[in-house]
């Protein structure tokens, strides 16, 4: 991002179309969940990782989809949050075959209960999205 881009178009301007571009009406449930009891933390959501972070030049949107859900397959307390970014993956150019890769080489990094969490948000989000219901989910 350049100091004129920061200039011509607000962070929140920025972010709210990235938001948009990036995770598609799962992102905007996310902020909209938030607006109620924090607004002030939903505008940051929005400032912050997509109006700055999400918009620099130098990573593509595909490539900054994998580094998140490796990082929140790996935090295997995320599944709300890796559910919004398998979507935006997806949304990305990512397929679902990539994604489940991303997932499966966290069990290297993160363990076995932090990659079968992210595989079965996966699938969740892969159902969703032919509406059914995702089946098999072990603890």
């Amino acid at each position: 991002m350049t100091h004129a881009q920061t200039h011509a178009e607000s962070r929140f301007d920025r972010g709210q179309r990235a938001l948009s571009r990036i995770d598609g009406k799962a992102g905007e449930k996310v902020v909209a969940s938030l607006a109620d009891i924090a607004p002030d933390f939903a505008r940051y959501v929005i400032e912050f990782p997509f109006g700055d972070i999400y918009c620099r030049p130098d990573l593509g949107l595909r490539d900054r989809e994998i580094a998140t859900i490796a990082a929140l397959t790996a935090l295997g307390n995320a599944a709300p949050q890796l559910k919004v970014h398998i979507e935006a993956g997806l949304n990305v150019g990512l397929s679902r075959d990539e994604i489940v890769e991303i997932i499966m080489q966290m069990a290297v990094y993160a363990g076995f209960p932090a990659a079968v969490n992210g595989l079965f948000a996966a699938k969740e989000v892969f159902a969703a999205q032919h509406g059914q219901e995702p089946s098999g989910n072990a603890t």
